[in-house]
């Protein structure tokens, strides 16, 4: 009955969310050129953004420029494109871990390229590049952690807040060093930082009046939890085993929560319903809804 509800939906907005991944918010009708800005970008090199594909479904997304405090160069903002539409495509992916090297999550823009990119168009021509980036990593089907050690400033700490969520090392701190650069977050990050801590809380954290060190992060609900280990290796791991307790089960199932999760965050009531009853015939019927019927499975703790 559900897959024939799908198939005969009049709704365009099955079409709309369950096809949403790949789309991004900017194109020529907004006058965004996507070529023209990824011609200016790989105008700056350094660094790496580096995707490791676990056998579990859980992906490792390294930022990788230990040089410059794993800061975005031009090359690695096209590189995060890349690696996301990768992830679009790990069909088997169920959970991913972002972090950065050597103790580092990421200290933003990489200065080169912010001075050269100098004119209000070329900053804008970024900041849309780089929302419709986090936008699509966002939607990803994949539910995601930020492993944040060290700092996490300007364009770093943006891109913790794409993240479904945030583990901190004891010793790392996030702050929006935006107002001191004498501008505003343009990744996104200040829209999705008022959706994880409210408006006011924002405020502060947005103006410098809140540090967000790991005790005061985990207080206001930025973070959920801070680690036990400040050893890479071992935060790694420590985050690993945190995810897993979301990604245990069959990646078609984890996949469509992350989806009917996603698309609340953007769709009014009436959509969101009828996404989520999309998404339910996908998975209504399948082989781990049958296998858990037949094990009587439902109440099984």
């Amino acid at each position: 009955m559900a897959r024939s509800l799908l198939k005969t939906s009049p709704n365009p907005v099955k079409t709309k969310l369950l096809h949403q991944i790949g789309l991004s918010l900017y194109n020529t009708s907004h006058g965004f050129h996507e070529e023209e800005v990824k011609k200016k970008l790989e105008q700056f090199p350094g660094g790496s953004v580096d995707l490791q594909k676990e056998n579990n479904g859980i992906g490792i997304l390294t930022l990788n420029n230990p040089s410059k405090m794993n800061a975005f160069s031009g090359v690695m903002m096209l590189q995060l494109l890349e690696k996301v539409i990768e992830l679009e495509n790990w069909t088997e992916g169920k959970g991913l871990i972002v972090r950065g090297a050597k103790n580092t999550f990421s200290s933003g823009s990489d200065l080169n390229a912010v001075k050269a990119l100098g004119t209000p168009e070329d900053g804008v021509a970024v900041c849309m590049f780089m929302q419709n980036t986090l936008t699509r990593f966002m939607r990803l089907p994949l539910i995601s952690v930020a492993l944040v050690q060290g700092w996490a400033l300007g364009g770093g700490a943006e891109v913790t807040t794409a993240c479904d969520f945030r583990l901190m090392t004891s010793e790392s701190e996030i702050r929006f060093v935006h107002k001191e650069m004498g501008i505003i977050p343009s990744w996104g990050g200040a829209t999705r930082l008022v959706e994880i801590i409210g408006s006011r809380q924002a405020l502060k954290v947005l103006s410098g009046a809140l540090k967000l060190d790991s005790k005061k992060a985990l207080h206001i609900g930025m973070v959920e939890d801070i680690l036990q280990s400040s050893d890479e290796t071992e935060c790694l791991k420590e985050a690993q085993e945190w995810l897993q307790q979301f990604t245990t089960g069959p990646p078609e199932v984890i996949r469509a929560l992350k989806k009917s999760v996603a698309s609340c965050k953007e769709l009014c009531l009436e959509e969101a319903l009828q996404s989520e009853r999309d998404l339910l015939g996908t998975v209504w019927g399948g082989p781990a809804n049958l296998e858990a019927v037949a094990r009587k499975g439902k109440f099984h703790k």
